[in-house]
């Protein structure tokens, strides 16, 4: 089984490429739904996340104010560094597993990891192949924004990441996202009819 990792930057089509990989009978871990069951209440990374951090980030529920760490986080290289510190080890052992799992069953010739740090957090030495989805960084602005960030949050959070030609450079694969989604879903078509064969 080939293990592809999917990744690029914030708001620049992974997410949407990932669906439409399922959509079309692939496997996909989705990396930051696992990173949000570690921060579950009674998780090891829920606890150690609230030492480092402080109560101040616990809602009155019990559950983790994710707005509040990303104000955190985003702010502050070191914090962020922290808390990917306390998280991806975690997030990786997890994806390794179902990889694991899924290798154990017949006739599935790829499976793929869909995550925004793939090579930040180093989860690309364990792959067999990358994706790189990109679109221009005005979208990605625009898209943050429609999502509820302001300008300055979303440009926060883009420059937290890896430039994205960075990561197209290591890309065996590149999905322009720039375009309207039937010309995103023909990139990913094509690219499946590869896998399959």
């Amino acid at each position: 089984m080939r293990k592809i990792g999917l990744t690029g930057g914030i708001a620049s089509g992974k997410s949407t490429v990932a669906a439409m990989l399922r959509e079309l009978g692939f496997d996909v871990i989705f990396a930051d739904e696992i990173s949000r069951r570690l921060l579950d209440p009674g998780q090891a990374a829920y606890e150690e996340t609230v030492r480092e951090f402080g109560r101040e980030i616990v809602r009155p529920d019990g559950t983790l104010d994710r707005k509040k760490i990303a104000a955190i986080v985003f702010a502050d290289r070191a914090q962020l560094a922290r808390l990917n510190a306390i998280i991806h080890p975690r997030v990786e052992a997890q994806i390794l597993k179902q990889f694991a799992d899924w290798e154990r069953e017949e006739n599935r010739p790829v499976a793929f990891v869909e995550a925004a740090l793939l090579v930040e957090a180093g989860y690309m030495k364990n792959l067999d192949g990358l994706v790189v989805t990109w679109c221009r960084p005005e979208q990605q602005v625009e898209r943050l924004v429609a999502r509820g960030m302001t300008e300055e949050e979303a440009r926060a959070r883009i420059g937290a990441q890896m430039p994205v030609e960075e990561k197209l450079k290591l890309a065996d694969h590149k999905i322009d996202c720039s375009g309207s989604i039937e010309e995103t879903r023909r990139q990913v078509g094509e690219l499946a009819k590869t896998w399959r064969g």
